[in-house]
């Protein structure tokens, strides 16, 4: 990374961290009036409708050989981790669930050596086991500190982290010639448009209908769609083309803590299991972006 765009990065990886730390409260008010798949389908589809507008005009400036990879960033960086943290965030806290999303660099890693032959040092290996380590901890204890059964929930926002990885990687080695507005704009469309459609078959329209404590979680929900993923998702796309996949993908690093604050405003406990479990998650993301 150029030293003269030190600044702007930085500046990025701040606001991003905001977005994003706010997200996993945001997704938890929606899910006080409507069910899992509705409210990851109600964030992309209000993101896909803000973004086309702006995008479509450009689609012939997307190389055909371009949109299989645009397609992986959409499903992959958008689509399914949204039903995956949705669904999580029904049993796993938004403390628990920022924390764990920590986890993006150590898959952004791994999926960049298994699939894109990136490098991978000896300090990074011990960043990755770090890393997983501490999510192990986080996922079988409470927040209190107790031992959990409930490993399948705080599973899939793992899952979705290493989906996050693959399209990080897909986005630095595949699309850098393509504007990052043009990549969320469309690969947007590709989780959006179905998520859309899907979303007007289900009860949604009698919910929104129904009064004021729908509207209401409709509202966060728009609000998590419009910040959280269709600008967000610019803004990060630029940055990972400005400094770098890992360089990038560091802005977890103010995400649990900005995710943690949240949960503590909104009477989240946290406990032992928390923080041992985002300490070594941190450890590791550190080791795995020292040179």
């Amino acid at each position: 990374m150029q030293p003269e765009k030190k600044p702007l990065a930085f500046l990025l990886i701040f606001v991003l961290a905001i977005i994003w730390g706010s997200s996993f409260i945001l997704m938890k008010r929606g899910l006080e009036q409507f069910s899992p798949p509705q409210v990851a389908a109600i964030r992309l589809s209000v993101a896909f409708i803000c973004l086309f507008p702006f995008v479509v005009r450009h689609i012939k400036r997307i190389e055909p050989s371009r949109w299989k990879f645009i397609l992986v960033s959409g499903m992959l960086g958008n689509g399914i981790p949204a039903f995956l943290f949705t669904a999580a965030q029904t049993r796993v806290s938004s403390s628990a669930a920022g924390v764990l999303n920590s986890l993006t660099p150590v898959f952004t890693v791994i999926t960049g050596y298994f699939l894109f032959k990136s490098i991978f040092s000896a300090l990074r290996i011990v960043g990755v086991f770090v890393g997983l380590l501490g999510a192990v901890v986080l996922i079988v204890m409470h927040s209190e500190g107790e031992f959990s059964a409930d490993v399948f929930h705080a599973s899939l926002i793992v899952i979705a982290t290493l989906f996050y990885g693959i399209s990080v990687n897909t986005i630095r080695n595949k699309l850098s010639e393509v504007r990052p507005v043009l990549i969320a704009g469309f690969a947007l469309s590709m989780a959006g448009f179905p998520a859309l459609i899907y979303l007007l078959t289900t009860d949604f329209p009698q919910r929104i209908a129904s009064g004021t404590p729908a509207q209401v979680s409709f509202m966060y929900v728009c609000l998590l769609a419009i910040f959280g993923t269709a600008i967000s998702v610019v803004l990060f796309n630029y940055l990972i083309k400005l400094s770098g996949a890992l360089f990038s993908t560091s802005v977890t690093y103010l995400i649990p803590i900005v995710a943690v604050l949240w949960g503590v405003l909104d009477g989240e406990r946290m406990g032992a299991g928390l923080l041992i479990g985002m300490l070594m998650i941190l450890s590791g993301v550190y080791l795995i972006s020292k040179k």
